[in-house]
């Protein structure tokens, strides 16, 4: 199973703030969208709770420590990250998705093949954050800058970086 992290950050890594992103930036929602369409997506109760329902057209396992969190129907859930992976292979998918927050995250780094990020260039401030990527065991594979516009309130770029 390769293991993906998806993940938008700002240049100090915040990734979020009260449950809930600080910015709005449409082509970042496409492209998440996009690349995990399909897939199993893993992320913690909170992560799950912020979105408000299911993501379409994806497998959602969230990771729990409440045996009592009944998410509905169309919601998996795991007591752990590994119980997660386990139930996405069982979905016969050959990758899963990694979306958050940022505890799943920090456990998620030292088994993941592939993080895409969508780093956003501004300083935030936050109350969750990425970890900082460690370059001696990852490498950008791509990376695509974009402007700030009229719907896009940041610039940013597009980046996949590959376990070494």
């Amino acid at each position: 199973m390769i293991i993906n992290l998806v993940v938008a950050a700002t240049e100090n890594n915040v990734i979020g703030k009260n449950n809930q992103l600080l910015w709005h930036l449409p082509n970042d929602m496409a492209f998440f969208k996009n690349t995990t369409w399909g897939m199993p997506v893993i992320m913690g109760r909170k992560t799950y709770e912020s979105l408000g329902k299911p993501l379409k057209g994806r497998t959602n396992i969230v990771i729990t420590a409440n045996p009592s969190f009944q998410p509905g129907n169309d919601v998996i859930t795991a007591a752990s990250l590994e119980e997660a992976i386990t139930r996405s292979a069982e979905s016969d998918a050959k990758e899963c998705y990694v979306i958050g927050g940022g505890e799943i995250f920090k456990q998620s780094m030292s088994i993941a093949n592939r993080i895409y990020m969508t780093r956003v260039h501004a300083n935030l401030e936050g109350d969750t954050f990425f970890p900082t990527i460690d370059q001696k065991e990852w490498i950008i594979s791509a990376s695509t800058p974009f402007e700030a516009d009229a719907k896009h309130a940041y610039s940013y770029t597009f980046e996949i970086w590959q376990r070494k």
